[in-house]
């Protein structure tokens, strides 16, 4: 921080400008911050200060002048100094290498070799263009696209964001006497589903899109509405220029950046048709670690002089294209909402959609949470929801369209009785999830069964989700140990099952008899049991029989093991049903014991034996090929109906591991109520976040 000494107030208002616009551009646009939030407010504050003493030296490229004023009667009409054009798109690779054929023609008839051409990728921002027009480095005008000749005057609304620079920075003189700057105004995807979770609890209608989102934020009549939604920017390019050239795309950007500008970090240089190809492949891929919307990968011929050359055709440059990807939200109907059981009682709703194509799939169901989540969001059924396919992988309901309700649709409240068995369910105090309290319900068996086979438990192949229930409905099994007596001529004789399947099925059941006693412990489904206490437990104990045995405080002794895991395990142990199917599977041959004797009679796991020996799974090992195998995770907040010892049991038990800080390699952030600075690091490195219910889902694929 820069002392004020004997500076008149005059010379120190013009400091502190210069370094509020610099820790602003170190905080916003370099995620790099300098000073602690305490300086940077002790400076600003004192600039106020200064101006309030001063008010005739208040300028409005000022940083205090950049919360939004008094609400308009309209917005102004602003003619673009320089056309905004818009993009062709290509929908398909050979589009895309067919652009790239033309462009290498053109090219050539205007005297470059196809060797020497260089080309940009830049993710392309699903938001609302802009121009700036900053004169002699200050911002004069900010417009919206409009019809691409002419735009809307929203140069107070755009004084509120923060990655908006009022004033170029002093590095980058001298500055062009005129700019059109041209980006993309976003709403980040975490403020959007705030947003919307907001104007439900208000009674307002919802956003479509994170798109429709930023534009009404960035449209409003009032700049203080403007300035409560935390937008932000991306520039990519220069419309009308006076008295400065550049040669490239690349070094716009370059000048953009060092100006103050907020430059998308992933922009890269390619030479190849194989290489624009690629990094469209590849961030088809990777557009879900993004905390922002991409549509698409934007393509540019790097030289300037060649861009002006090959000209534009109506409205779309020839230089430029746009490959487009398949959308991640949609909008459909939610035609009911269903719920299940699951193995433990916990009942879960889940929504039957219309059928719709999001990001090339067709999504008819998805989760909706719990009972709370759906009143949060005011989810009805007959709504017309936005639905999203967070990750490309799971289907999620945001938000209902409130604004077009008929009146006919139908709030949801979860049922009295349990759906599979009948059974009044109950709820316990100070939790969200309501349960079903048999013992015997069909709905948990199932689910019971279908986690005992599943990968990061027995990995059973071909014993599937419908296997399992036609075999229950058809009395062939009726719990987890009925499998390992099924013959192939039982189940040759299902529909759709012929001999040689069959056979396969019986084979596989069979050979999940040699899984390691720890995945069999895992695979009992004890509450707070997941893949890695699995292993504890066996380390210490030896044997699933020694476990059983096993007092309350004897469990707790292990390391690793809490109060609330040794009570859970313990009246595991102590239930008639569990001792029976317990008794059943070790009849049947499956593996109840892990520990060998080594010479100096320490106890050995069989998984130990195995690592010594260099093909051992490891302490985790049990779930390696389970559907999070390889995969750092991080938790934050608090989940609705698992603790923090749950979620990592059932992450650990899937393959994967927990960390507790956040960092480029986490593949994962779970985020839960009230998440703290964790998820603030996952945003800014672009890391996937997933909530309760996506963590299921993961965890099920």
């Amino acid at each position: 921080m820069v002392e004020r000494g004997s500076a008149s107030d005059a010379e120190r208002i013009e400091e502190l400008r210069a370094l509020v616009r610099h820790h602003e551009y170190r905080y916003y646009v370099l995620d790099s911050p300098e000073i602690s939030d305490s300086e940077y407010d002790s400076i600003f504050r004192e600039l106020q200060d200064l101006e309030a003493v001063h008010p005739e030296l208040v300028t409005p490229d000022s940083p205090t002048q950049r919360v939004g004023g008094e609400p308009l009667a309209g917005f102004a009409q602003v003619r673009h100094g320089e056309l905004m054009l818009s993009l062709a798109n290509a929908k398909t690779e050979d589009e895309l290498r067919a652009w790239h054929q033309r462009v290498v023609r053109l090219a050539g008839e205007a005297g470059a070799g196809s060797e020497s051409l260089r080309f940009v990728l830049e993710p392309k921002i699903d938001g609302l263009a802009v121009s700036l027009r900053y004169e002699d480095g200050r911002l004069a005008v900010g417009a919206t696209r409009g019809n691409g000749e002419i735009g809307e005057d929203v140069t107070g609304n755009l004084r509120t964001i923060s990655t908006v620079p009022l004033a170029m920075l002093a590095a980058a003189q001298p500055h062009p006497p005129v700019v059109e700057v041209r980006g993309e105004v976003y709403l980040p995807l975490a403020a959007f589903a705030e947003l919307n979770e907001q104007r439900v609890a208000a009674g307002e209608s919802t956003f479509a899109n994170p798109r429709n989102a930023a534009a009404g934020s960035l449209r409003q009549l009032d700049p203080r509405v403007t300035a409560s939604r935390p937008l932000a920017t991306w520039f990519y390019g220069v419309g009308e220029v006076e008295g400065r050239d550049f040669a490239s795309h690349a070094e716009v950007l370059e000048w953009l950046r060092e100006s103050g500008f907020r430059v998308n970090p992933h922009v890269r240089g390619v030479a190849t048709v194989d290489e624009i190809v690629a990094g469209c492949r590849e961030w088809q891929e990777r557009r879900d670690k993004l905390d922002y919307d991409i549509d698409g990968v934007v393509v540019k011929l790097d030289d300037r002089r060649l861009q002006a050359a090959l000209g534009a055709v109506g409205r779309d440059p020839r230089w430029a294209v746009a490959y487009k990807f398949a959308p991640t939200t949609a909008q459909t109907r939610l035609l009911r909402i269903h719920v299940n059981v699951g193995r433990t009682g916990v009942l879960n709703p889940w929504a039957e959609l219309e059928p719709v194509e999001v990001g090339g799939v067709t999504v008819e169901r998805a989760t909706l949470h719990n009972e709370n989540d759906i009143w949060r969001k005011d989810l009805r059924e007959g709504d017309l929801v936005i639905l999203q396919r967070a990750g490309d992988v799971i289907p999620q309901v945001v938000a209902p369209l409130t604004d077009l309700r008929t009146g006919a649709e139908k709030p949801f409240s979860m049922p009295a009785e349990c759906p599979a068995c009948g059974t009044p369910v109950v709820r316990t105090p100070g939790e969200v999830a309501v349960r079903c309290p048999n013992p015997e319900c069909p709905g948990k068996l199932s689910e019971a069964i279908k986690h005992f086979v599943s990968k990061g438990a027995m990995d059973i192949d071909g014993v599937g989700d419908k296997l399992v229930d036609r075999l229950l409905n058809l009395g062939l099994i009726r719990d987890a140990a009925d499998l390992y007596r099924l013959k192939t001529g039982q189940l040759a004789g299902l529909e759709r099952l012929g001999e040689k399947s069959a056979a396969n099925i019986v084979r596989a059941v069979e050979s999940s008899k040699n899984r390691p006693p720890a995945r069999v412990l895992f695979a009992l489904g004890i509450p707070h049991v997941g893949g890695e206490n699995a292993e504890l437990l066996l380390r210490r104990f030896g044997s699933i029989e020694a476990l059983g045995k096993a007092s309350v405080d004897e469990i707790a002794e292990t390391p690793g093991i809490g109060p609330v895991i040794a009570e859970s395990v313990h009246q595991y142990f102590r239930d008639p049903r569990s001792i029976d199917l317990i008794s059943r599977l070790e009849a049947a041959g499956v593996g109840m014991t892990a520990a060998t004797r080594g010479t100096s009679g320490s106890l050995r796991s069989e998984n130990d034996e195995a690592a010594a020996q260099g093909g051992g799974r490891g302490a985790t090992g049990a779930a390696a090929s389970g559907p999070l195998a390889g995969k750092t995770l991080v938790l934050t907040g608090t989940l609705s109906t698992l603790s923090r010892q749950e979620a990592t049991d059932l992450i650990v038990g899937a393959g994967g591991r927990v960390t507790g800080s956040v960092s480029s390699k986490t593949d994962y952030v779970v985020v839960g109520e009230e998440a703290g600075s964790k998820l603030v690091r996952a945003r800014e490195l672009g890391i996937p976040l997933l909530d309760e219910e996506g963590l299921r889902a993961v965890l099920s694929s």
